[in-house]
C-alpha cells in the first residue's frame, strides 16, 4: 500500500517526497530536536543530511519495503514540512514501529497528538494492525505526552543510546482494543511522570555519522 494523505483539523499528513528536503534540513538540523534522538542519527547533522535521508527512504519504498513516510504540513500554512512521521509495522526492532519529529516552532500545540492520532487510525483501519510499539528516552516528556493522549501503554523500560547522554528509554504498547487515541492517565509508569529533561540545551562534541533521522527512539515532540 503505498503512503496516504491523511488530514486533521489542522494538517496534512501527505507522503515524502524529494522537494522536502530543504524543509527537513532547516527544521531537523537543530540539538534541540536531535538531542532526544537515538544516538544513530548524525550529529553534527551534515549539510545533505536531509536530501540522503529522502532518497534512502524513497529508494526503500520502492524497493518493495513496507513503510509509510509522511511529512506534516499546516493546513492553512504554505505546504512547507514541519515535521515527519515514519511507521514501519513489520518493523522487528527495539526501537518501535513509529518516529516522529517535529520543527522547534511548532511545539507546544499540540500538532504532534493530532498527527499521531490520524496515523494511528491508519494502524488500526486500512493496515488491519491489532498493536504496534513506540519508543521514547525516559526523559522527554514532550514524546510520553504524545503517547498518553493516543491511548500507548507502558510496558517496560529498555536500554537504547541517545544524544542527550541517556539510555533508560519507555518501551510502549499501543492496540486498537485498548482504544489507542483515547486519553489515557495511566499510559506510563507513576514513578517517572515527574521525571525532568535533561538540563543541558549544549550540544555535544562532534560525533562521526552513523544514519539519517529515520532511526531512533523517542522522537521530539508535541
Amino acid at each position: 500500500m503505498l503512503t496516504p494523505t491523511l488530514q486533521t483539523a489542522r494538517l496534512i499528513l501527505r507522503p515524502l517526497s524529494l522537494a522536502d528536503a530543504p524543509a527537513i534540513q532547516r527544521g531537523f538540523n537543530n540539538w534541540n530536536v536531535i538531542r532526544n534522538l537515538a544516538a544513530v542519527v548524525p550529529w553534527p547533522y551534515p549539510p545533505d543530511g536531509a536530501e540522503t535521508f529522502v532518497r534512502l527512504q524513497l529508494d526503500r519504498i520502492a524497493a518493495g519495503e513496507e513503510l509509510y513516510q509522511w511529512v506534516l504540513a499546516l493546513r492553512d500554512g504554505d505546504g512547507e514540512a514541519i515535521g515527519n512521521i515514519h511507521f514501519r509495522p513489520r518493523m522487528d526492532s527495539t526501537k518501535g514501529h513509529r518516529g516522529f519529529w517535529l520543527a522547534e516552532p511548532y511545539w507546544n500545540r499540540g500538532l504532534m497528538s493530532e498527527a499521531v492520532a490520524a496515523v494511528n487510525d491508519f494502524a488500526f483501519g486500512p493496515l488491519g494492525l491489532d498493536q504496534f510499539t513506540v519508543c521514547n528516552v525516559a526523559s522527554n516528556i514532550a514524546s510520553r505526552r504524545v503517547k498518553q493522549k493516543t491511548g500507548a501503554e507502558f510496558v517496560g523500560f529498555i536500554e537504547v543510546a541517545h544524544h542527550n547522554g541517556e539510555t533508560r528509554s519507555e518501551h510502549g504498547s499501543c492496540g486498537a482494543r485498548r482504544g489507542c487515541n483515547a486519553k489515557k492517565s495511566n499510559a506510563l509508569p507513576p514513578e517517572i511522570v515527574g521525571a525532568t529533561r535533561s538540563p543541558s540545551r549544549q550540544a555535544p562534541p562532534a560525533q562521526t555519522p552513523a544514519a539519517p533521522p529515520a532511526a531512533g527512539c523517542g522522537r521530539r515532540r508535541q
